[in-house]
């Protein structure tokens, strides 16, 4: 049962080690190397523990009784396997994560198709050492003076400039 379990869980290191910044290598290789020799521990444990000899320690405790009332306690001894309550949750987040991933992905994209818009704009415009004030107005409209609303220098709100 170790064993399986050991299978179960297994890492991908060489992933895992790809994800690794250069300043927490040490960290990572303590890691790994405390992984390792607690797997190795876990695989070296036999399938099923080892049975009680109780005829032995029949022989051996002096006090009538005794060994059979442990025998009859370790009987009834069962311990429960913890119940997974985290599994569900965990999925659900990640699901939640996946979600946004996608959407801060398209709206990386909506981004992109803005920037590259803008960027054919800049590409495509007349060099600003031919520009005139109408053309310089025309490409970039939030660079027009309003001196009808603003008639004095210059020509925007104070809080503005």
């Amino acid at each position: 049962m170790a064993g399986r379990r050991a299978a179960m869980k297994s890492v991908d290191w060489l992933a895992f080690a790809e994800r690794v910044p250069p300043n927490q290598r040490a960290m990572f290789n303590n890691l790994k190397t405390r992984s390792d020799s607690i797997a190795a521990k876990l695989t070296a444990l036999p399938e099923k523990p080892v049975s009680i000899d109780w005829a032995y320690y029949r022989k051996t405790v002096p006090k009538a009784g005794m060994v059979d009332d442990f025998e009859k306690k370790f009987a009834a001894l069962s311990i429960p396997e913890p119940v997974d309550t985290e599994t569900s949750r965990i999925n659900a987040q990640e699901q939640e994560s996946n979600k946004l991933a996608l959407d801060y992905i398209a709206a990386s994209k909506a981004r992109i198709a803005t920037y590259q818009a803008e960027l054919e704009k800049f590409n495509n415009m007349i060099p600003f050492d031919q520009m005139t004030i109408d053309d310089l107005n025309h490409t970039f409209p939030e660079t027009k003076l309003d001196k009808e609303k603003y008639p004095y220098w210059p020509h925007k709100p104070i809080a503005d400039l």
